[in-house]
């Protein structure tokens, strides 16, 4: 293999370190972005509890429609990561919801559990779906959703995590 060759391939190449999750490239460590850098563990006690009315709230605005209130749960800067939406902002997720929801049916969320962990929640339910082309059967898929509650206000979601569906098979 001739110099330049060999030059090129050591350009190309990175290692990672493991110890701090960054990796070196041509000897010069790059921080990765924060949503790829591994967490510590820890460990969370979660109590299943009665949902919270602001969780109840939440899901009444979406069910009627009306894209209240309800949204109030969230910080003004919360993300929302919810199957491929990467939404920013409670009034953008109040938006992109309304998008979503009013494009050909209703939904209906039922709580079947609802944890505690303190600073994250954790719901568990289902949501039947009737959508407006009455040929549509009506579908009733589960979804887990995890609140990350704010560091610096306990009462607002700063980040939730959605998982709905499938849908069908």
């Amino acid at each position: 293999m001739d110099m330049s060759r060999a030059a090129d391939s050591r350009r190309t190449r990175h290692r990672r370190c493991a110890s701090t999750d960054t990796r070196a490239w041509l000897g010069t460590p790059l921080t990765l972005p924060h949503r790829f850098r591994r967490y510590r563990m820890t460990t969370a006690l979660f109590t299943r509890k009665d949902p919270p009315q602001w969780l109840l709230d939440f899901w009444k605005d979406i069910d009627g429609k009306t894209f209240g209130k309800g949204f109030d749960c969230f910080a003004a800067d919360a993300v929302c990561s919810h199957g491929v939406a990467d939404w920013h902002g409670r009034d953008t997720i109040r938006e992109n919801l309304r998008q979503f929801i009013d494009r050909g049916f209703t939904a209906h969320h039922d709580v079947i559990e609802y944890w505690d962990g303190g600073s994250i929640k954790v719901f568990h339910g289902k949501v039947r779906m009737t959508f407006d082309d009455a040929e549509l059967p009506v579908v009733r898929p589960s979804m887990v959703h995890f609140f990350y509650m704010d560091d610096h206000d306990a009462t607002k979601v700063s980040r939730w995590i959605g998982v709905v569906g499938p849908t069908a098979f």
